[in-house]
């Protein structure tokens, strides 16, 4: 009877132990925000530049739920929705600078890629931005 005792009183501070344990928060990998995103591809495709420095890029920030990049030539940014949980993201149409471009047609793309996709997925360091369950809409790359 005594080992019955000794074995439940185990037991139940094993019990205490496993549900007092804390964990530290881990940011997700798939967690997209506070990033800075280049584009490599828009509808399938690689893009092409004119001018190589000008690639497209944005950058979400939770600070204001607000998104910034350039769109090759021309600045853009708006505001955000996002849930991360079921990687659904929505890009409410914001401002943009209005300079004329070389690559004035992959800017365009970019911006009604950016403002048309519905969700997202992330593989390793490649962010793809989709809407609804066809192709990508555009690719990006994780910038160091």
């Amino acid at each position: 009877m005594k080992n019955l005792y000794y074995y439940l009183s185990a037991l139940l501070f094993l019990v205490f132990l496993t549900a007092c344990k804390t964990t530290a928060p881990t940011q997700k990998s798939s967690d997209i925000t506070g990033k800075t995103w280049k584009l490599t591809e828009l509808n399938g495709q690689p893009i092409k530049l004119k001018n190589p420095k000008n690639n497209p890029y944005f950058k979400l920030n939770t600070e204001g739920m607000r998104y910034e990049g350039h769109a090759g030539c021309n600045g853009f940014g708006g505001t955000f929705e996002i849930k991360p949980d079921m990687m659904r993201i929505k890009f409410n149409q914001g401002m943009s600078t209005m300079m004329a471009c070389e690559d004035l047609e992959t800017e365009q793309l970019f911006t009604k890629a950016v403002l048309a996709a519905d969700n997202y997925s992330v593989n390793g360091s490649t962010l793809t931005l989709n809407k609804a369950r066809m192709a990508p809409l555009a690719k990006f790359v994780l910038q160091p």
